[in-house]
């Protein structure tokens, strides 16, 4: 019997990143505006931005995702409110099928926000750059501390594109959201995953305070050990660990937004002092506020 082989036909076909950034910025940060002849996008994670593209300007907020088309001008500025944090991936492609993302302005769903995530960190195991450089026009390779990094930005960029063709072109055929409840579970998969989801909603509404393991089991009716265990196996961390770095990076937040001093967002987040807030803060980031503060700063200028 012989075989043929079908070779597989590409509807979107990726070559060549120009920049993958994750930023976050100051409340003020302006960015005066370019055009460059290969295609751009901007995610919203957090906060807002007033985005620029060719003569329009729209606000864009948490989830929005903003297509530039090659030699489209565009700039972006924070809107003073609330300190944003993006993502910025440019990128060439030629084919048909990105005619159906000129001029658009989109909302991610939860799938597509796990695939920009993914590829923010494959980028950061095969490029030797930060990320979060908004002045940084060029990614030196470094040896991936994982097989097949490269391949991966580029499989997860045309996926997360064929995602959002697919989803707006036939809503019906995918999920606006794909929630954790709709994906098939055994009972105690499903039982895990309601509690992760409740004990994680109860910490967001405690971010202003001090809580105890012993605390956070009794107001959810869960055994420390398996509580423990559920936050080592869906996010690598230990329930303390994460509240901590849920704190931080809400003090990072209030660093950019400018409206605090260091002793003020201690208190606002809880802490017993401002040193106990300082050794947390630099034990997460590898820096202390004052050196945070001064490298977003840095950033803000072009110069550090």
């Amino acid at each position: 019997m012989s075989y043929n082989g079908v070779i597989l036909k590409k509807s979107i076909s990726i070559n060549k990143i120009y920049s993958i950034h994750y930023f976050e910025y100051m409340s003020n940060f302006s960015f005066e505006g370019e055009t460059h002849d290969f295609w751009e996008f901007i995610c919203v994670d957090k906060g807002e931005v007033n985005v620029t593209a060719g003569s329009d300007t729209t606000i864009l907020k948490r989830g929005d995702i903003a297509f530039h088309q090659p030699n489209e001008f565009h700039s972006v500025q924070a809107t003073g409110k609330i300190a944003p944090n993006l993502v910025v991936i440019s990128f060439h492609c030629e084919d048909d099928a990105m005619e159906f993302f000129k001029e658009k302005t989109l909302k991610i769903d939860e799938a597509e926000r796990n695939i920009l995530a993914s590829i923010i960190i494959e980028a950061r195991r095969c490029f030797d750059c930060r990320l979060d450089d908004p002045y940084l026009q060029n990614m030196p390779r470094k040896e991936p501390d994982m097989f097949g990094a490269e391949q991966l930005i580029c499989l997860y960029l045309e996926h997360l594109l064929i995602h959002l063709i697919r989803r707006y072109s036939n809503p019906l055929a995918i999920p606006k959201e794909i929630s954790k409840a709709e994906i098939p579970k055994s009972t105690k998969s499903k039982s895990d995953a309601e509690i992760f989801s409740r004990v994680t909603d109860y910490l967001a509404l405690r971010i202003n305070a001090a809580v105890s393991i012993e605390q956070i089991c009794r107001d959810n009716l869960v055994g420390r050990s398996q509580l423990q265990k559920i936050f080592k196996e869906r996010c690598g961390m230990g329930i303390i660990e994460y509240f901590t770095l849920l704190k931080i990076n809400g003090a990072k937040e209030m660093i950019r937004t400018g409206h605090l001093n260091f002793t003020q967002i201690s208190e606002q987040l809880g802490y017993s002092s401002i040193h106990y807030f300082s050794r947390q803060f630099k034990k997460s980031t590898g820096m202390t506020p004052s050196e945070y503060a001064l490298s977003i700063k840095a950033m803000a200028e072009g110069s550090f």
